[in-house]
């Protein structure tokens, strides 16, 4: 009887922990953001929020040249690998993302133009500028350090 209940429990599948980073990296005239999944299973869909209100320099998407943004403006523009995204209107602080077909060592990278509405120097965010900011998926949170990464532990992986 033991041998029989220690087969079933072995025999379940077992839920594993998966990564999802997000890093940013400010540069001229864009602004870099690339998600990074690091999981040993594959996933049919997963919804992302990369929140930047939540970082005390006043975060924002500067998407046009007219509106909250300061002087360069660049829209959001995918690099290398697609998602749906919400619409982004300048001055927007939130962004939502859904990917599809995520498998191991997927990647993905956008640009966008990022402004800080607290500094002199609005145009210009760096990491640190970053920290505080928040990375939503998979009903985690995690919250950008000072080098401009947030990596949410996904528990919604099965092996």
């Amino acid at each position: 009887m033991r041998l029989a209940a220690l087969a079933f429990l072995t025999a379940l599948p077992s839920a594993t922990m998966a990564d999802l980073t997000v890093s940013f990296r400010d540069g001229a005239p864009k602004d870099r953001f690339t998600l990074s999944y690091d999981g040993t299973c594959a996933l049919d869909r997963l919804d992302v929020q990369i929140d930047l209100g939540t970082a005390p320099a006043g975060l924002i998407f500067d998407t046009t040249s007219a509106g909250a943004g300061v002087e360069v403006f660049q829209p959001l523009e995918w690099v290398s690998g697609t998602a749906r995204a919400s619409q982004v209107t300048d001055g927007d602080t939130v962004l939502s993302l859904s990917l599809d077909e995520v498998t191991p060592g997927a990647n993905w990278t956008f640009t966008a133009d990022i402004d800080d509405t607290t500094s002199a120097r609005q145009i210009t965010v760096d990491g640190s500028e970053m920290a505080g900011a928040m990375l939503r998926a998979d009903g985690q949170a995690a919250v950008f350090d000072a080098s401009g990464a947030a990596t949410v532990k996904l528990q919604n992986c099965m092996s």
